[in-house]
């Protein structure tokens, strides 16, 4: 899942940034209205977490922009101002929900949890093969009940993986789209391979079933049974 944190104090910023990607959220931040209009007009995100006291665009002035453009992204308004009328200009602009500084993080977490969930009502949740699921809201990998922990990285990679089951992907492919780098002037076929290891070792060396199999030459697929 990917948060856009609209939000002007580097302090705060990039708090929230370190806490979010604990949590394996992806989070890209934007340090002015102007520069946060840009990134959820080119970019997508499952939600954005928007102040409103901003430099350039104000937090309001984004916000009914982005919804009169037809964004429907979640937004969780995060500010200083505590007043009624605040809270109501907000949500009556566009906004899902208000939380005022300073705040617990485990309620952002748990405002997050319930925005993603009813933002993506029409999406998958879950992405499952066999006894393995993956929860896109939660961030959690479980296998036969039992919890698996990945590192981001890995939780990206089981993903795409997830995403593609029963299709071979290559390391191109992996390299372009978890990687995010369609470019490079050396190859990250052996960086791939360590974390497909690593991958592999928590997903399958404590089961009978092996779900992530390589394709010698070509690359990998998940799937049940072999390829």
């Amino acid at each position: 899942m990917r948060i856009l944190v609209i939000e002007d104090e580097a302090k705060v910023a990039r708090a929230l940034k370190e806490g979010l990607e604990s949590e394996r959220y992806e989070v890209v931040v934007a340090m002015t209205g102007e520069d946060g209009f840009f990134h959820a007009n080119t970019d997508v995100f499952d939600l954005l977490l928007l102040d409103l006291m901003l430099p350039g665009r104000d937090g309001i002035e984004v916000l009914t922009t982005l919804r009169k453009r037809g964004t429907r992204t979640p937004v969780l308004i995060l500010t200083a101002k505590d007043a009624v009328d605040d809270r109501v200009l907000g949500l009556d602009s566009g906004a899902d929900d208000y939380l005022v500084k300073p705040f617990a993080f485990p309620e952002l977490l748990a405002r997050i949890r319930a925005l993603l969930r009813r933002g993506s009502s029409d999406q998958v949740l879950r992405l499952k093969v066999s006894d393995l699921e993956l929860d896109l809201v939660s961030r959690k990998v479980t296998r036969s009940t039992q919890s698996l922990d990945l590192t981001t990285r890995e939780f990206d990679l089981l993903e795409y993986l997830l995403r593609h089951q029963n299709q071979i992907v290559s390391r191109e492919m992996l390299t372009r789209e978890v990687w995010k780098e369609p470019s490079r002037a050396t190859s990250l076929d052996n960086v791939i391979d360590v974390h497909i290891a690593r991958l592999r070792k928590k997903v399958d060396q404590d089961f009978p079933s092996k779900l992530i199999h390589t394709v010698r030459g070509v690359g990998f697929i998940l799937r049940e049974g072999e390829p």
